[in-house]
């Protein structure tokens, strides 16, 4: 078996052939790379990879966990149909006022329910409202200690056959390493582990940016 590491290069080369990134999604790529958190934000392969998922299951209801300035919300939302649902979890009012511009500018405001409070609540009031199994898509891009309560909320608001997907499984490559600690790396280490072993979903974490999980709800 051969795998062949992104370069640059290859990195640039796989842009240039696959992107389909739009002027107004560029623009906030490149208005959020000025920002002081910039390495949150998420890649445009990535981002672009998410909303095909989001084509390929006819996703029409889609939870964020995890905002920043939009990017990832907008690459969905600008493929749900026009009745489709983003619900966006997070904490911040400043870095989703960015969003906010491009997403109204895209035409997508209105698909686009962000609600500021801490994610856990928010999980808890949609499960309390009776949104448990109506969500087709989730992604979770939060506080990477917060990521098994995510996960497990996330279980609950999925359809059966609904795909969470969860970024930064590597942890910048920590997690293969025996004497990286902390509380972020250790939290995904187990996260990783119950993945791997739960019964629930069907698993695959993909190499993609920071390392990609998928997780179909059975």
């Amino acid at each position: 078996m051969k795998t062949v590491p992104l370069d640059q290069r290859l990195y640039d080369y796989l842009l240039s052939v696959s992107s389909r990134e739009t002027e107004v999604q560029r623009r906030l790529r490149e208005e959020t790379a000025t920002q002081e958190w910039s390495i949150m934000q998420t890649s445009p392969d990535q981002a672009q990879f998410m909303a095909l998922v989001a084509e390929m299951i006819g996703a029409r209801r889609y939870l964020e966990v995890g905002v920043y300035t939009g990017y990832s919300a907008l690459a969905v939302a600008l493929v749900l149909p026009s009745d489709g649902e983003v619900v966006a979890c997070d904490v911040s009012a400043e870095w989703t006022a960015i969003g906010r511009r491009y997403w109204a500018e895209a035409g997508v405001a209105g698909k686009i329910d962000l609600r500021l409070a801490p994610a856990a609540e928010t999980l808890a009031a949609l499960i309390a409202e009776g949104r448990g199994g109506t969500f087709d898509l989730a992604f979770i891009d939060a506080d990477k200690t917060g990521y098994d309560a995510y996960y497990e909320a996330t279980l609950t608001l999925l359809r059966p056959g609904g795909v969470v997907m969860l970024d930064n499984m590597f942890q910048d490559g920590r997690v293969a390493d025996p004497a990286a600690t902390g509380p972020s790396i250790e939290a995904i280490r187990a996260l990783n582990a119950k993945l791997r072993d739960d019964a629930r979903v069907s698993v695959s974490l993909l190499s993609i940016g920071d390392g990609l999980t998928l997780a179909r709800k059975r």
